[in-house]
C-alpha cells in the first residue's frame, strides 16, 4: 500500500510568520520518508469542521507551488479541486504548469465542490449539483483535449457550460500519457465520470467500501474500462497521538483497507505540530504496511 497526505488546517505553531517554513518542513519530511503523494484541500475558508472561516486556509494552488520546489518524489495535487472554482482552460492550464515544473510529478484531484457558504461569501458562483457534475465532466474532457501531445488538440469544444475556439496549451506535460486524473467521491454518478474519464477515484473507508468498488467494476465493464488500471484511493484522518502511540493501530487499519483493494491511502493530518506528525507517519506507519 501507497500512502499519502493531505494538509488538513494550517493553524501551526509560529502562526502566519512560520508557515512558509512549516510548508517547507512538511513536504521535506514527507518526501524524505516515503510518501507518495502531498495534497492541499481546494479552500478559500477553511470548514466547519476544522474552525471555519475565521481559521487560516492558503490557497491550494499556490501552496503545491511551494510543496513542489521543496519535493523531488512524490506526486503532487488539490486533493479533491472544486470544478466551480476556475474555468476548465485555466484548470489544465495550473495543472499542466505544476507538472512541468515539479519534473512531471501532477496529479489532478477533482470533484463538485460541497462548501457554499465559502463560494457565496467570496463571490463566486455556486450552481447547483446537478449542474456541478455536468461541469465536472466537460472539465474533465477539456483537460484531456488541452494535454495531448505538445500542443494539445487545437481543436474547439462545445459544451453545455463551456466553449473553448481552439485547445491549445504548450508546453505540452512531462506526465504521460498526462497528468493523472483521480475524482473524488463515492456515489453512483460520480464512480461512473470515474470509469469513463478518470485514473483514480477517491472515497472514504467505512462499511459501504466494497460496495463502492463494485459499483466501480460494473461501470468499468459497462465503459470497456480496466478496472485494476483505476487506482483506488482512500482519504481519511491520520492521528498516531503526538508521541506515535497510534501507529501501530493505524497501520492495521490500513492494512485491512488493502485487504478490501485500496492501494493508496491518502491521510488528513491537523494539528499545531504536523511536521512531527508527518514524520511519525513516515518513520512507523509506511515501513508497517509497504507490503500490504
Amino acid at each position: 500500500m501507497k500512502i499519502g497526505l493531505v494538509i488538513g488546517d494550517f493553524a501551526w505553531e509560529g502562526g502566519t510568520a512560520r508557515m512558509a517554513d512549516t510548508l517547507a518542513g512538511i513536504a521535506r519530511t514527507a518526501d524524505d520518508t516515503g510518501f507518495s503523494l502531498v495534497g492541499v484541500g481546494d479552500h478559500l475558508w477553511q470548514g466547519p469542521h476544522a474552525g471555519g472561516p475565521e481559521a487560516p486556509q492558503l490557497e491550494c494552488f499556490t501552496t503545491l507551488a511551494v510543496i513542489a520546489a521543496h519535493t523531488r518524489r512524490c506526486r503532487i495535487a488539490p486533493v479533491v479541486a472544486g470544478v466551480h472554482f476556475r474555468q476548465p482552460g485555466l484548470l489544465a492550464k495550473t495543472v499542466s504548469t505544476l507538472d512541468v515544473l515539479s519534473g512531471g510529478r501532477a496529479m489532478l484531484g477533482l470533484g463538485v465542490g460541497w462548501y457554499e457558504d465559502e463560494a457565496r461569501g467570496l463571490g463566486i458562483p455556486y450552481p447547483s449539483l446537478t449542474e456541478r457534475f455536468e461541469m465536472l465532466e466537460e472539465t474533465v474532457r477539456i483537460c484531456h483535449a488541452l494535454w495531448q501531445g505538445e500542443r494539445g488538440t487545437e481543436q474547439p469544444f462545445a459544451g453545455k457550460h463551456y466553449r473553448l475556439d481552439r485547445a491549445l496549451s504548450a508546453p505540452g506535460t512531462l506526465a504521460r500519457p498526462h497528468p493523472p486524473i483521480m475524482i473524488g467521491g463515492g456515489g453512483k454518478k460520480t464512480l461512473r465520470l470515474v470509469a469513463r474519464h478518470a485514473d483514480a477515484c477517491n472515497l472514504y473507508p467505512g462499511p459501504d467500501l466494497p460496495a463502492k468498488l463494485d459499483v466501480l467494476r460494473a461501470h468499468c465493464a459497462a465503459e470497456g474500462r480496466d478496472y485494476d488500471a483505476i487506482e483506488k484511493t482512500c482519504i481519511m484522518p491520520f492521528d498516531t497521538g503526538p508521541d506515535g502511540a497510534g501507529a501501530a493501530a493505524l497501520a492495521e487499519q490500513l492494512r485491512g483497507l488493502a485487504a478490501q483493494g485500496v492501494e493508496t491511502a491518502i491521510g488528513i493530518v491537523s494539528g499545531p505540530d504536523p511536521v512531527r506528525q508527518v514524520e511519525i507517519i513516515g518513520t512507523k506507519v509506511i515501513p508497517a504496511v509497504a507490503d500490504a
